[in-house]
């Protein structure tokens, strides 16, 4: 079983992230991240980039499924004052 903090390492690793949070059951996961690169980027680049960053675990199938929110900084803050 995939321990989610593996997964957290995986796309720290190759994206600079100020915060990631990865939740799961050990075959579906969900993601949080916040990165700088995300900025000027819509949801859909921002979710290639992560899905960059481990697309060797998906195509071996070592990970199943990831569904992800993809913030800016300044998104993640306004978020955290909305909540």
């Amino acid at each position: 079983m995939l321990d989610p903090v593996k997964i957290q390492e995986w796309i720290a690793a190759a994206l600079p992230c100020e915060h990631i949070v990865i939740d799961g059951d050990g075959h579906h996961f969900a993601a949080v991240i916040v990165s700088r690169e995300f900025d000027g980027m819509n949801r859909v680049k921002r979710q290639q980039r992560v899905y960059q960053t481990i697309k060797d675990k998906l195509d071996s199938g070592e990970l199943h499924a990831l569904s992800m929110q993809t913030l800016t900084p300044a998104e993640w803050g306004e978020k955290q004052r909305s909540d």
